[in-house]
């Protein structure tokens, strides 16, 4: 198991050397699908007009874009990443949206939030809380600051429930994944660390019981696309 400064500092290095092609790839390997998957996870929150939103881990501002559009002008969206690379390269997207000045980049690190308790009304990651060196002190740090009555959503891939559809995906992920990783972005380490992250992760009723332990109420999770990715909604009691 790889200590989690060491893993902390690993994902930092993968992050940084994808970043201005990190949008492209996911659309690429993911065939588009994850546009659609995070377009439920969003709706999954229930967002208000008003209402003030982290997006942690938020790498290019995918998820704070979606999340700015349903809080409308009087909310707001704290895009929060430990990867200013990864900000940077989603910046010019937020800007065509007209979005700016309702989405605000903070550089810090998911395990040590920069925000006051009970102070959020919700909470988003994507594709983010694998990648965590501790994953129950970000989960904590993500209950902490939210409000009670505060809503949780996690959007992570996960193993497909299907055995053959597992099997195809496995030789995907196995093959394909890496050497498109090398030829579109640059790195191949990168997107063999991705699928390793994914083995690695917990099975959606252990990521519940972890949020359930953590102090938060009415866990479920929904699988998207066959399992291949997850969404786990939780909220603060």
């Amino acid at each position: 198991m790889m200590d989690p400064q060491q893993k902390t500092s690993e994902v930092k290095g993968h992050f940084d050397r994808v970043a201005s092609r990190y949008d492209l790839m996911n659309t690429i390997l993911s065939f588009g699908l994850h546009h659609l998957w995070k377009r439920r996870a969003v709706g999954l929150l229930g967002l208000k007009r008003g209402e003030l939103v982290i997006d942690i881990c938020g790498g290019t501002g995918d998820l704070a874009l979606l999340a700015a559009r349903r809080v409308g002008p009087a909310g707001g969206v704290v895009l929060y990443d430990l990867n200013r690379a990864m900000m940077l390269a989603g910046r010019a997207k937020l800007a065509r949206a007209g979005l700016n000045d309702r989405v605000w980049l903070i550089e810090g690190d998911a395990e040590q939030l920069a925000a006051a308790d009970r102070s959020l009304d919700a909470a988003l990651v994507g594709f983010g809380v694998r990648n965590l060196g501790r994953m129950d002190e970000g989960l904590r740090e993500m209950h902490r600051v939210l409000k009670p009555g505060g809503r949780l959503v996690i959007l992570e891939f996960s193993r497909p429930q299907n055995p053959l559809w597992r099997w195809l995906y496995d030789c995907y992920s196995f093959t394909v994944m890496p050497r498109l990783g090398q030829l579109v972005a640059g790195s191949r380490e990168a997107y063999t660390y991705l699928i390793t992250s994914i083995r690695q992760f917990p099975r959606p009723e252990e990521v519940a019981d972890l949020l359930r332990s953590v102090g938060f109420t009415q866990v479920s999770y929904h699988p998207l696309t066959n399992g291949i990715a997850m969404i786990h909604r939780a909220v603060k009691p």
